[in-house]
């Protein structure tokens, strides 16, 4: 094709040889600024996003998980700057529910076996909207919400059909850190990380 039929082309709008190639990295990183900036509150999975996704079974029959103390610190962080923090799990733990309502969640919900209808309960008590919410969570029962939030995030150790449709995927694996990367980074784009 001669240079003046890709220069008419261009002009008119009609495909050619000579097509301009998008920059989808730049796009998506302004994205990715723009629904950190948006973000109010976190909702978090736990198994799998503030647990490495395993489970220690004593001989008494307790099944025992461990957490991060960082990710615990930066939820009193982030509940402290006051954004709304709800967790939704599957689980019935107990133990977890002590150690996650001590950090200051109020919004607990235990026994799901489908997440949105929680989720909902969550944006209505805390008078938020899904544009405002960042999600984070590992394994196909999270895929529901994680296609509605602002902000869909998720460990690098999560399964294949989530990590394909998150907004970010932390560097760090489920249960050693990934929920205080994501409050960091989106505490930390608003002016909201606290300085020592």
């Amino acid at each position: 094709m001669e240079i003046k039929q890709q220069i008419n082309d261009l002009k008119t709008g009609q495909e050619s040889a000579i097509t301009p190639v998008p920059k989808p990295v730049e796009l998506e990183l302004v994205h990715l600024f723009d629904k950190l900036r948006a973000v109010k509150g976190f909702v978090f999975d736990v198994d799998g996003v503030l647990t490495n996704n395993t489970l220690l079974a004593t001989e008494a029959g307790e099944l025992l998980r461990t957490m991060s103390i960082r990710d615990g610190q930066a939820i009193k962080w982030a509940i402290e700057a006051g954004y709304h923090v709800g967790i939704i799990t599957g689980g019935r733990s107990e133990g977890v529910k002590k150690r996650l309502t001590a950090l200051g969640i109020e919004e607990y919900y235990s026994g799901a076996q489908e997440k949105w209808t929680p989720f909902k309960s969550f944006l209505e008590r805390t008078n938020t909207l899904v544009s405002e919410i960042c999600y984070m969570g590992d394994d196909l029962p999270d895929l529901p919400v994680l296609r509605k939030v602002v902000l869909s995030s998720c460990p690098n150790d999560a399964v294949t059909e989530v990590l394909d449709i998150c907004d970010y995927v932390s560097p760090v694996p489920g249960g050693r850190g990934c929920v205080r990367d994501i409050i960091e980074k989106v505490m930390k784009l608003q002016e909201k990380w606290p300085e020592y």
